[in-house]
Order: C-alpha cells, then sequence, then structure tokens
C-alpha cells in the first residue's frame, strides 16, 4: 500500500467547495469549543469553589443537550438544514456573547453560567443532526469515509489545542477573552455558512406528529443489522471499557505520580487518536468495511485490558496510545456506515440517535468503571475487566449482526434518490 493510500484522504476537500466551508466551520469551531468549556469550568469553580458546582454545570448542559439532540433529530427531516444550522448556530453565538459580558463584569453571576449551558447545550443539540446530516449532502457517496476522518481530524485538534490555549488565556487576559474568541468564531463560522445551498431533506420532509416521526425512526433503527449493530457495538466499547474516570486513581496511587502523571493518561489516547485520523486514507477503499469496524472495536478492547495490566507507566500509555487509534478508525467507520445505510429522510433522527449515544455512552461508562472499581478494590483491575467485557461484546454482536460483517461503503447508498452534490438542491436564497 502506497503512502498516499494511507494518509488522511483530502478528496472531499478538492471536490467541492460546499464541503470547504463545513470543514473550515468545524476546524475553527472545536477550538472555540474547547475554549468556552474549560473556561466556563474556571470560571464556576472560581465562583464557588467547588467541583460539585463545576459537574453540575456540565450536567446541566448534558441534559439540556440530549433534549436537543432528540428534537434536533426530528427537525433536521422535516426544515432545510441549513436553515436550522444557521439559526441555532447564530442562536448560541449571542448566548456566548453573554458569557463573555458576564465574565468581563466586576461582579460575575454564577446563575448566569448555569442558564447559558442549558441555552447553548439545547441549540447545540437543535442544530447537531442537521449538521451532521449536512455531510453525505456535500460529498458523493464514496467519499463519507474520507469525509469523516476529516472531521474527525478537526476534533482531535480542537481537542489538543483548545484547553491549552485556554488555559494560557485565563491565566493571562482572562476568561472573558475565551468566550469572547468564541463568540466570534461562531460569527465566522456563520459567515463560511451562509453560501451553503439549500439542504432540503429526501421525501419532502413531510409534516409528521414527531412522536410519530420519532417512531419511524425507531423501526428503521431495528429493523437494519447494520445501523443497530453500529450503535451496539459502541456501546460495548463506551460503556464498559471506558477509562478515563480512572485515570486520577491510577496516575496518583498505581503508578505513583502526580497531576503531571494523570494528564499523560488523559494525553495518550488524543495522541493515538490524531495519528489514526491522519493515517486513514484506507478507510474509504476498503471493501469488508464492516469487518474492520469490528476490528477497530476489539483493537479498542484489548488495548484497555492490556491497560489494566501495564505494570508500567510508558507501557500503560502506549496501550492507551492505540486505544484511541482503534476509537479513532472507529469512529471514521461508523459514521461513514451509518450515512452510508440510513435514507437521506430518515439522517437526522438516526444521526441524533448516534449523537445522543455519543453524549450519554461516555458518562454512563465512566460511573460504570468507578463503581467496578470500587467493587473489585481495584482501579487497574477495573479497566482490564472492562476491556474483556467490550471484547466478549463485540463477539456477540458480530454473530448475531450478519449484515454489520458484511457492510460495506462499496455498494449503492440506502436512498438511490441521491443525487451528485452539485445537483442536489438549488442555491441558497
Amino acid at each position: 500500500m502506497r503512502l498516499g493510500e494511507v494518509v488522511v484522504d483530502v478528496t472531499p476537500l478538492r471536490a467541492g467547495r460546499d464541503f470547504r466551508l463545513l470543514f473550515a466551520t468545524q476546524a475553527i469551531s472545536m477550538l472555540g469549543t474547547h475554549l468556552t468549556s474549560v473556561a466556563a469550568g474556571l470560571q464556576v469553580y472560581a465562583l464557588t469553589g467547588s467541583s460539585v458546582q463545576v459537574g453540575l454545570m456540565s450536567l446541566s448542559l448534558g441534559l439540556s443537550l440530549l433534549v436537543g439532540l432528540i428534537a434536533g433529530g426530528v427537525l433536521a427531516d422535516r426544515v432545510d438544514r441549513r436553515r436550522i444550522v444557521l439559526v441555532t448556530r447564530a442562536a448560541t453565538a449571542v448566548v456566548i456573547t453573554g458569557l463573555a459580558v458576564n465574565a468581563a463584569l466586576p461582579d460575575p453571576r454564577v446563575w448566569f453560567v448555569f442558564v447559558a449551558a442549558v441555552l447553548a447545550g439545547g441549540t447545540a443539540g437543535l442544530g447537531g443532526p442537521a449538521l451532521m446530516a449536512a455531510t453525505p449532502a456535500l460529498v458523493a457517496p464514496g467519499q463519507l469515509a474520507a469525509a469523516g476522518a476529516l472531521m474527525t481530524l478537526t476534533a482531535q485538534l480542537g481537542a489538543m489545542a483548545g484547553p491549552s490555549l485556554a488555559g494560557v488565556i485565563a491565566a493571562g487576559p482572562g476568561i472573558a477573552l475565551c468566550f469572547a474568541i468564541d463568540a466570534l468564531i461562531y460569527v465566522v463560522g456563520l459567515a463560511l455558512l451562509a453560501p451553503l445551498p439549500r439542504l432540503a431533506p429526501g421525501g419532502g420532509g413531510e409534516p409528521q406528529h414527531p412522536l410519530k416521526a420519532m417512531g419511524e425512526g425507531l423501526r428503521f433503527l431495528r429493523g437494519n443489522q447494520v445501523v443497530a449493530g453500529l450503535l451496539l457495538i459502541d456501546v460495548c466499547a463506551v460503556v464498559f471499557a471506558m477509562p478515563y474516570a480512572l485515570f486520577p486513581e491510577l496516575g496518583t496511587e498505581h503508578f505513583g505520580g502526580g497531576p503531571s502523571t494523570v494528564g499523560l493518561l488523559y494525553t495518550a489516547p488524543a495522541v493515538g487518536s490524531f495519528f489514526g485520523a491522519l493515517t486513514s486514507g484506507w478507510t474509504g477503499r476498503i471493501h469488508h468495511t464492516g469487518r474492520a469496524l469490528i476490528g477497530a472495536v476489539a483493537l479498542w478492547g484489548v488495548a484497555i485490558t492490556c491497560f489494566g495490566l501495564s505494570p508500567g507507566l510508558w507501557t500503560a500509555l502506549v496501550f492507551l496510545a492505540l486505544a484511541g487509534l482503534g476509537d479513532t478508525v472507529s469512529e471514521i467507520l461508523r459514521r461513514a456506515l451509518l450515512q452510508h445505510y440510513t435514507p437521506d429522510r430518515l439522517q437526522g433522527r438516526v444521526g441524533s440517535l448516534w449523537l445522543a449515544q455519543a453524549t450519554a455512552g461516555p458518562s454512563v461508562g465512566n460511573v460504570e468503571a468507578g463503581l467496578v472499581a470500587r467493587g473489585l478494590g481495584s482501579a487497574a483491575g477495573a479497566a482490564a475487566v472492562g476491556g474483556v467485557i467490550c471484547l466478549a461484546g463485540v463477539a456477540a454482536v458480530a454473530l448475531a449482526l450478519p449484515g454489520l460483517r458484511r457492510a460495506t461503503l462499496q455498494g449503492p447508498p440506502a436512498d438511490d434518490k441521491r443525487t451528485a452534490p452539485a445537483e442536489r438542491s438549488p442555491a441558497a436564497d
């Protein structure tokens, strides 16, 4: 395999202006999101001196995000998706501007941060499914994996650069500047997304009662082995083998380090994920996509098991990096298969389920890991056990759903009415 077939495939960026605009918006937005996330946590802690309050603020954000995703999935299959994205991002820009103003006051109000967290989470949830459903409309079916890899790359860059930059800004000019930069990023994003064409949902977006519309999405999920398998196999990884809540205990007690050691544990998966995204060029070219996905999730389970059994820090970091690589490959393939096997008229609702699971799953997994660690009396043991359970779950899903094993990106997409990206819709008003 040539080097050009391994490195991240940038064909979607070369092929169309519209996807370039979406990619650029996501790239800067991921940076801004981490700026605001870190700044909000720092501000709540500075105002209250309580980590519990920081956790409650994050919980408020998460719950409103989940509610927004459910509603946003139905909305994205009924209304012009471009309009949804523009309106929700404009609303979020106003909320973030409010956070900047509040932080600049002589006496910032902590209640406003909580209100802003609820509003920002709700608007992000409403717009998330429409934004995700935009990708299949802007790239050719054969470029879904490459487009997903590029989007994953923006997320990893933001995750690596955003928190550090937020810390530097907060320690210098102040927290208010973090919020102000993010608000400006949203405004720039609006300017980038405004030229996109109208993105009407497939089937014309016929009006349905919201509950009936959600029921249609769930029926499709139950009847499609590939899409159901994508969600189930991810549960095996994020619920049963999510080690992040164990890092503080492992870093300080098991490996005998301090905060810097804990930081290395959190950083290692991100490094592996970034490498996985950079070397993802092969993901859109293989025929047995489903088998590759199963292998990637199994790699996560094996790596987490070995991490829990690691006798030393550096060995543990290597296995965490391998876990991050497997996780990124899994995310790229899952996103591409989900969009490939879901008809356009259901992209919003099915995408919202995927995003809701991605939001709630790791939180459940971290709680589960903490409880298992308490029961076993060993955080390392909990990680190892979680990895083994993940592998057992992956094997069960692969055996029970042969459609997932046979899944491929090389066949025709689920919606045979899809047209070329440039022909999909008329120019925006």
